[in-house]
């Protein structure tokens, strides 16, 4: 209690409405009391790291009240979530349960991961890609990535009492869906720790390679570039360069581990095991500080990059160059202002704390979506998703569609044959209508009937081109004329009628015979036809049937208007025709 009151003195310490923390922190503390992590922690305990967290980074007075309650309603019956959700939207505003809502809906992508691994498959790159844009769908607001990318990390630092594979499964989660999303967010001090916190984890063999056979090499450059940093100091002093502070920082271990794969594993040719690091005030003395190492330390001249020249995709600006410290020591500087740091630290955050757009490249086609990241001003919305949706199948893999996109049109983007048999779908074990507008990471079931083709009805709510395509060949189609698959209780409908009306003489003298062995109705030569009056078609002519009701099957021109308004009126009385 004691530790949890200094928590949240620390929260709302210099805030603005600091009863409304307070009144969020005694609201989870109740709902918490009772629950508790698989670690065996109460939840508060977790959801007050994760607060305190956001505070430092600078976040807002409502994402602080979001991260404390942020796990609310997760683990309950759906009807008990709606209850509490309308609670705390009485108690606190609609956004707060919105939001609230949103991050537990993200635990939904962790259906296909776990499918996966249960199977023994993996993802491509691009399904992986779509899983982590299913992640940013769900999300909606930046408010919502971050709290869950930071409750990920601490549940990363606390992992240690559950099972190995559900530690696996996590740390896998975190290196695949997570870190991505961490990095194109620029979070540099957040993606470190998520990568060191899933090697430990997942490759706790290579982790320790890594920790035994750098700990010297650690420590002892981490001790040169201490006794370095008074001396570069005064030369930069005596070059009269001014900067707030110099001070450094080692690599992760999973960089690290991920550099020496490139380097044939040799150390020795890793120059940022620890990187010395430059602030100054502006860019002008950040350009003056590079020009100054490069005067009085040899540089390796492949080793200087120019980021803030052209910032990397994720925004981050910094100069970053090798130099012999002396005969024995080569080490990496990085040359940075203050604003650049602390984005390089937080990220997209450092803008909300300066109330700056955000500015990030478009030269990568790949990873264009996160240019996309709306100017952070009022919204914190994300909002280039939102004409799509991502949607499971049951072995968990992942379809992207249209917002508005049915069952029918999640079948055939499956595979045609799927969707030209389509009889029903089921969503979380329950039949759903085929017009049932599907939502992100919904888990689709479709229910194969070979007897059954598609329906024109379809068409009404289709969303796309290739549901449409498919579904159109079975019914009115232009190409050369017209041309269709007859279903076969079409053609035996058209023998009957045929049947019934030679077998009527009054109705026979009604029927002009025309060429009948030069006429084919649905592949079938010699049947009794009506030739149209309205259009009067002739050999050559493209031309359709159409089954009346009294007047068995009457031949239209294909361009007969009034051929065309029973078409449309009644595409499955339409068959095909050709003169022979």
């Amino acid at each position: 209690m004691v530790k949890q009151n200094s928590q949240i003195e620390k929260l709302i310490k210099n805030k603005q409405d600091p009863k409304l923390i307070l009144e969020a922190f005694e609201f989870a503390k109740e709902i918490y009391k009772n629950r508790k992590r698989l670690n065996g922690e109460n939840y508060i305990e977790h959801v007050m790291r994760v607060a305190l967290f956001l505070d430092k980074m600078g976040l807002d007075e409502k994402t602080i009240i979001i991260a404390i309650l942020h796990d609310v309603i997760d683990e309950k019956p759906l009807s008990m979530q709606e209850t509490e959700l309308k609670e705390i939207a009485k108690i606190f505003d609609q956004e707060i349960a919105d939001l609230i809502k949103k991050v537990s809906d993200l635990r939904k992508i962790r259906f296909p991961l776990e499918t996966k691994i249960k199977e023994r498959k993996t993802f491509t790159k691009e399904k992986i890609e779509n899983l982590r844009k299913t992640f940013i769908a769900l999300a909606g607001d930046l408010r919502v990535i971050l709290i869950e990318l930071v409750s990920r990390l601490d549940g990363l630092e606390h992992l240690g009492t559950l099972p190995e594979e559900q530690r696996k499964m996590y740390s896998l989660e975190t290196l695949e869906i997570f870190v991505p999303i961490a990095n194109r967010l620029g979070l540099g001090e957040i993606k470190r720790l998520l990568e060191d916190g899933s090697f430990f984890y997942l490759f706790g063999d290579k982790y320790k390679w890594i920790q035994n056979n750098t700990k010297e090499k650690y420590e002892e450059r981490e001790r040169y570039i201490r006794k370095f940093i008074p001396k570069l100091s005064k030369i930069l002093k005596k070059e009269r360069i001014k900067f707030s502070e110099i001070n450094y920082r080692a690599k992760s271990y999973w960089s690290t581990y991920r550099k020496l794969l490139r380097k044939d594993m040799d150390i020795e040719k890793i120059h940022d095991l620890v990187a010395v690091r430059i602030i100054t005030d502006n860019v002008e003395d950040c350009y003056k500080a590079l020009g100054t190492v490069h005067k009085y330390f040899k540089p390796i001249s492949e080793e200087i990059d120019d980021y803030i020249a052209k910032p990397k995709i994720n925004g981050y600006r910094s100069l970053h160059t090798s130099v012999f410290l002396d005969k024995e020591h080569i080490s990496e500087i990085q040359i940075r202002t203050k604003e650049m740091h602390k984005e390089a630290e937080y990220g997209v955050c450092a803008h909300w704390s300066y109330k700056e757009k955000i500015d990030l490249t478009k030269d990568n086609k790949k990873f264009a979506w996160v240019t996309q990241i709306p100017k952070v001003e009022e919204t914190f919305k994300i909002d280039f998703f939102v004409d799509q949706i991502f949607a499971f199948t049951p072995k968990g893999d992942i379809i992207s569609l249209p917002k508005g996109s049915c069952p029918v049109d999640f079948a055939y983007a499956v595979h045609s044959d799927i969707g030209n048999h389509c009889e029903s779908a089921k969503i979380l074990g329950k039949i759903v209508p085929l017009s049932y507008a599907l939502e992100n990471a919904d888990v689709v079931e479709i229910i194969v009937n070979k007897n059954r083709l598609p329906s024109q009805d379809w068409l009404k709510f289709v969303k796309t081109n290739m549901a449409k395509g498919h579904i159109k060949k079975f019914s009115l189609q232009k190409t050369s004329g017209f041309s269709f698959v007859i279903p076969n209780f079409i053609k035996n409908k058209v023998l009957e009628i045929t049947e019934k009306f030679q077998k009527r003489k009054e109705e026979k003298q009604k029927i002009i015979k025309e060429r009948p062995q030069h006429i084919s109705i649905a592949g079938q030569k010699g049947m009794l036809v009506n030739i149209a009056k309205c259009c009067n078609p002739k050999p050559k002519d493209q031309v359709k049937a159409f089954i009346t009701k009294f007047r068995a099957i009457v031949l239209h021109k294909t361009s007969c208007k009034n051929f065309q308004r029973l078409a449309e009126k009644f595409p499955d009385k339409v068959i095909d025709a050709n003169w022979e």
